[in-house]
């Protein structure tokens, strides 16, 4: 039975009444928890949260974590979470044994500030009882996405926020050296030890100051050596460090059109909406000449899900 809740402010009434809404849409086939809830920014989510729980006496993400109606209840589930909280969830995912999703966790370490990781690593610890560095480096088999991981998580540790230029002007050309013959393999141990120093903000700078000093991209280089699985995994690295927007773009349209898992179209939809999902809208449409919205549409059959990612893409960042 619901509980009545006494001295709320303006805000909160109108929350409750949301509440309320969702809860009388439990045994329907309707996308009341679309409407009220796709349009909420974080803060509100979480007040929507506390609220439910305080008028039903449940936790509102139980509740849709229990309801096996796959994709749209699971995605407002994790939606519901706090970003951090959401990013744990997609980490723990992305470690399943045998099946490790290296590029989910890439973009997180890529993606995410210091201070976000900081939480996303606690968060994980919470919810699984491990650290989520150490599950990495216990990936097996060995990869080489895994090494530069080990390396990533290390530079939200113990880098210097400053940005200088000195410092990529001077990485950008110990790179060139390590590809200017173009033979043989990367040397590994420099480039592992750079991603380990650097911040990703003086990583893309870095990268920036190669093009603009050799006129080219790193990846190009990258790209006409004799790739191995170390360059290859480092060339997809880069490319999210360099253009977020248009690396997610990618992402995104391999979900949609390339019949890939519907993990990365919800992964990436949820994970940017209130980051750059604008930008990545711009990149996608310029580089595949239509909208992110009308693809979405021509792909997802779930008028309720299809409606949920929709609603995402017209978010504005927080």
């Amino acid at each position: 039975m619901a509980t009545k809740i006494h001295n709320m402010s303006i805000d909160d009434l109108g929350i409750e009444n949301d509440c309320r809404d969702i809860h009388d849409s439990w045994d329907q086939r309707s996308n009341v928890m679309v409407r009220v809830l796709a349009g909420r920014n974080a803060m509100e989510r979480q007040q929507t949260r506390r609220i439910y729980k305080e008028i039903y006496g449940e936790d509102l993400v139980d509740r849709l974590g229990t309801i096996d109606v796959e994709p749209i209840n699971r995605a407002l589930s994790l939606w519901m979470l706090d970003s951090h909280e959401r990013d744990a969830v997609f980490a723990r995912e992305a470690l399943e044994p045998g099946d490790t999703n290296f590029k989910a966790l890439i973009e997180i370490f890529v993606g995410r500030k210091s201070s976000q990781i900081f939480l996303i690593r606690q968060s994980y610890q919470a919810r699984y009882k491990k650290q989520l560095d150490q599950d990495i480096i216990n990936i097996d088999p060995p990869h080489s996405y895994q090494k530069i991981l080990v390396a990533l998580a290390a530079s939200h540790k113990a880098h210097n926020a400053d940005i200088s230029q000195h410092i990529a002007k001077c990485d950008a050309r110990k790179l060139y050296e390590t590809v200017k013959d173009n033979s043989g393999a990367i040397e590994e141990a420099f480039v592992l030890e750079m991603l380990t120093k650097r911040s990703i903000p003086q990583l893309k700078l870095t990268f920036s100051c190669y093009q603009h000093i050799f006129g080219h991209n790193f990846t190009k280089d990258l790209k006409f050596r004799n790739c191995g699985e170390f360059e290859n995994a480092l060339r997809t690295v880069i490319k999210c460090i360099r253009n977020p927007p248009k690396y997610f773009a990618k992402v995104l349209y391999k979900s949609i059109k390339g019949g890939e898992s519907d993990g990365a179209l919800k992964r990436v939809m949820l994970s940017r909406a209130e980051v750059d999902l604008d930008e990545i809208q711009r990149a996608f449409k310029g580089r595949y000449g239509v909208q992110l919205t009308d693809a979405i549409c021509e792909r997802t059959s779930c008028d309720d899900y299809r409606d949920f990612l929709v609603a995402l893409a017209t978010k504005k960042a927080q």
